[in-house]
């Protein structure tokens, strides 16, 4: 129980439903659409359609989504892979030959096909109540009418001024006189507005087809980009298996590959060799995350990529002998090395994460993101699509699984989660936050299930993360206070993040009172709201 004199916020409860976003506009739109009918897909993707407006920053149609879907608590859990891919023209001798070494953020090569608009068609398809055009009405309503910014919106857009001004359309559209405008201030989107809407009127097919996919298509080409028309006509996602391991008595579920979720699965395996002290913040507890988190990325950096492509070895990252081979070289007292060099990727950075349960209990984990801040800083003129920059992730290394080609997807870093005992799904989260989504949702069960936190009190601690590939780790300041000498002694270099450390959304089946508890993360302008 949390202790009422310190600041903070208590667990959310409901009876009937519970949506948990990092906006709260967002989950009112989410818990509106469940007061007039709809299900957990249905106001999963319309509170996302909601922060594709308002936290456009962070999410978006220019960007990819990924969800797990359980029906009314079944353990028969759905994933989609809802992830873009190259031009069918990127292959690697192009680069090569084009001189290229490097993917740069603001780079029409730092796109791939927007993955998220086919998902969200297809998952309401599938799986909804409700009409896209219903769905996306409310998004629409706020990307024409204004919508006022949050303060961690605001700040986030300050960060990335340098990045916006570059992109004449997004200048215009989020600057006001080549300046960050701050919390409070009205925004408007009216491009947007009309692209969401012809999405809710004709479909899919508006968006990867017709005039809006010749402008995307055009304005990526007219920067240096391999993209044709065509290539946004063969946008497709996928149904998917989700993977999973045992974690303190519970089974835990991810995307596979090319999604980082097989990395939390590889952390919480190391941490099971371990049995920690009772203090969650105790630095021996924090040492074994830290080391299991950078002996599980180097793994992740050597072999994680587009499994429709490259071979990825999922039952030997997942297998016992591998796990204890990697906990028996992680000395309690001080850093492991040396380790793998990082061979791709970039700091971590935002996504937003959605969690949904409506009164069946089908549960949705949805993530949808632009990657970086603000993505690539590229945006169409006419169409308002502000794209991401997640063919970042691609190495340019010739023979590497997660190197660059046609048609090919890239390691991913976002990844919903869901946790299941007895039988039955018991939890619905994610951790946002780019590269540190996979030790996010390792440390943040450990704290559910090793020292039982209730959800709120989980995510309100203070976090670290060690930079892939180095012995630096990233320490939030209430964490550095504490800990960052011991840490320093141990050999880790610690340095204060750029950043808040990502943010998280949970919700919590309580079966046996049929309740529902749900958490929603400081870091972030969100709220969790039970019905």
């Amino acid at each position: 129980m949390r202790d009422f004199e310190l600041p903070g916020r208590s667990l959310a409860i409901g009876r009937d439903a519970m949506a948990a976003t990092s906006h709260p506009t967002s989950t009112l739109a989410a818990i509106d659409v469940l007061r007039a009918g709809g299900n957990a897909v249905d106001a999963a993707i319309a509170a996302c359609a909601v922060q594709s407006v308002v936290e456009a920053g962070s999410t978006g149609i220019g960007g990819d989504c990924f969800a797990l879907i359980s029906r009314e608590g079944s353990t028969e859990i759905r994933g989609y892979n809802g992830s873009g891919r190259t031009p069918a023209a990127a292959t690697a001798q192009w680069y090569r030959e084009a001189g290229i070494t490097s993917i740069e953020r603001h780079s029409p090569h730092a796109v791939t096909v927007p993955g998220a608009v086919e998902a969200w068609a297809r998952l309401v398809e599938d799986h909804g109540r409700m009409s896209l055009a219903e769905i996306l009405a409310p998004a629409i309503a706020l990307a024409r009418d204004g919508y006022p910014l949050t303060p961690r919106v605001a700040y986030d857009l300050a960060n990335q001024r340098e990045l916006l001004r570059q992109d004449p359309n997004a200048a215009a559209t989020f600057l006001v006189a080549g300046q960050p405008p701050a919390a409070g201030t009205l925004q408007y989107q009216p491009g947007l507005a009309a692209t969401l809407e012809a999405i809710g009127r004709e479909g899919p097919d508006a968006f990867y087809r017709g005039e809006i996919a010749a402008e995307m298509a055009d304005y990526l080409k007219a920067a240096g980009g391999l993209h044709t028309r065509e290539d946004f006509a063969a946008a497709e996602g996928e149904y998917v298996t989700p993977i999973s391991t045992q974690f303190r008595g519970r089974t835990v579920y991810e995307i596979p590959p090319n999604g980082q979720g097989i990395v939390a699965l590889m952390i919480m395996k190391i941490l099971e060799r371990f049995t920690p002290t009772p203090d969650p913040l105790a630095v021996e507890n924090l040492h074994i995350e830290i080391e299991a988190t950078r002996l599980a990325y180097a793994a992740r950096d050597q072999f994680v990529a587009d499994m429709s492509v490259s071979h990825v070895p999922v039952d030997y990252l997942l297998s016992d002998a591998l796990a204890d081979e990697l906990a028996a070289r992680i000395d309690p007292a001080k850093a492991t090395a040396p380790l793998p060099a990082l061979t791709g990727g970039a700091e971590h950075r935002d996504t937003v994460y959605i969690s949904v349960v409506d009164k069946q209990r089908n549960a949705v984990s949805f993530i949808n993101s632009v990657f970086h801040p603000y993505g690539s800083g590229l945006m169409t003129p006419k169409s308002g699509v502000l794209f991401h920059n997640r063919g970042q992730s691609f190495v340019l290394e010739q023979g590497h699984p997660n190197a660059i080609g046609p048609r090919k997807r890239p390691m991913h870093t976002i990844i919903p989660a869901m946790v299941a005992e007895n039988g039955r799904v018991c939890l619905s989260f994610g951790v946002m936050g780019g590269h540190y989504q996979a030790m996010g949702h390792a440390h943040f069960l450990a704290k559910l299930f090793d020292h039982g936190l209730d959800l709120q009190s989980a995510i309100d601690l203070p976090r670290l993360f060690p930079l892939p590939g180095t012995a630096t780790v990233e320490v939030e300041g209430r964490l550095r206070e504490r800990c960052g000498a011991a840490l320093e002694s141990r050999g880790f270099k610690v340095q204060p993040p750029k950043t808040p450390i990502g943010g998280a959304q949970a919700i919590w089946i309580d079966w046996e009172n049929g309740t529902l508890l749900g958490g929603s993360d400081p870091r972030k302008d969100g709220c969790a709201i039970g019905i």
